[in-house]
């Protein structure tokens, strides 16, 4: 049997939760929804937790794209795509993406390719580099920043 919980209680465990780190509103929602509070609770926690600026789906967008470049090196594009999965505004995720400098991601994907070609077993430098686009594609990095890193570490 589901524990309920009342709308006191639900309002504690995500202020909480909130306070500790940062959360998207979609994340709330989907605990909610979990927990099987009814919509207006929900409606209701949501404005509040908004008010009182526990949730900013805005502060949570920057602390997410720092994060991802900094300790993931993710490119733009996996960052794009795991926001979108996060409910993220499209406005919201453009403005705090077009602060990121690309030399940032081009900081990120040099060091990772030259790891990468040390590792990678290729016959020709086509394939080898066929391969490292790959690779940093799956990283989501645009195709203009893998071609300058690639002109460099070609040289």
């Amino acid at each position: 049997m589901k524990k309920t919980y009342s709308e006191q209680e639900v309002l504690q465990k995500l202020t909480f939760l909130c306070a500790a780190a940062e959360h998207c509103s979609q994340e709330m929602m989907e605990k909610m929804t979990r927990w099987e509070v009814p919509e207006e609770v929900q409606a209701r926690v949501m404005q509040y937790l908004t008010e009182h600026q526990y949730i900013d789906d805005e502060r949570f967008c920057r602390a997410f794209v720092s994060d991802k470049i900094k300790y993931n090196k993710w490119g733009q594009k996996k960052i794009e795509q795991a926001l979108f999965m996060k409910h993220i505004p499209k406005e919201i995720q453009q403005r705090v993406l077009g602060e990121v400098d690309p030399d940032d991601y081009i900081s990120i994907l040099r060091p990772l390719l030259t790891a990468k070609r040390k590792n990678i077993h290729a016959n020709s430098s086509y394939e080898l580099n066929g391969k490292l686009i790959r690779f940093a594609m799956q990283r989501g990095f645009t195709m203009d920043i893998i071609h300058q890193c690639m002109e460099v570490e070609e040289d």
